[in-house]
C-alpha cells in the first residue's frame, strides 16, 4: 500500500532542498523519470526538468519554505495534498494544492 503522507512529505522536502546533490536524490526517490509537472505559470519533464522549476522558485522567494497544510488523501493511483509556501517561521503567503498519479510508490 501506498504511504500518501511520505510520498507528500517527500515532494516537499524536494522542493525546500538547497543543496543540489541532496535534492538529486530526493527527486529519484521521489518522481518516476517521465514525470511531469504542470501549473498555469510553469511546467517541466522529468527530474532536470523539476530540479530547475525548483531552482527558480527557490531564487524568486528566497528564504521561504513549504509546508504540508492538512493531510493528504486521494485513492487508487491519486494523490492530493495542499501545502502553504512563506518566509520560515512565519504565516504562509501562498497556498496550493498539487494532485499527482502514483505509481509504484513515487510521483508519475
Amino acid at each position: 500500500m501506498t504511504d500518501l503522507n511520505t510520498i507528500a512529505e517527500n515532494y516537499i522536502a524536494a522542493w525546500n532542498e538547497s543543496d543540489a546533490a541532496r535534492r538529486k536524490a530526493l527527486l529519484k526517490a521521489t518522481f518516476t523519470e517521465d514525470f511531469g509537472y504542470r501549473d498555469p505559470i510553469m511546467q517541466g519533464d522529468g527530474h532536470d526538468g523539476i530540479a530547475a522549476l525548483i531552482e527558480g522558485v527557490q531564487q524568486r522567494f528566497a528564504g521561504f519554505r513549504f509546508s504540508l497544510k492538512g493531510k493528504p488523501d486521494g485513492f487508487a493511483d491519486t494523490i492530493r495534498f495542499s501545502w502553504n509556501l512563506g518566509p520560515d517561521g512565519t504565516e504562509s503567503v501562498i497556498e496550493g494544492t498539487d494532485i499527482g498519479v502514483i505509481e509504484n510508490g513515487r510521483l508519475k
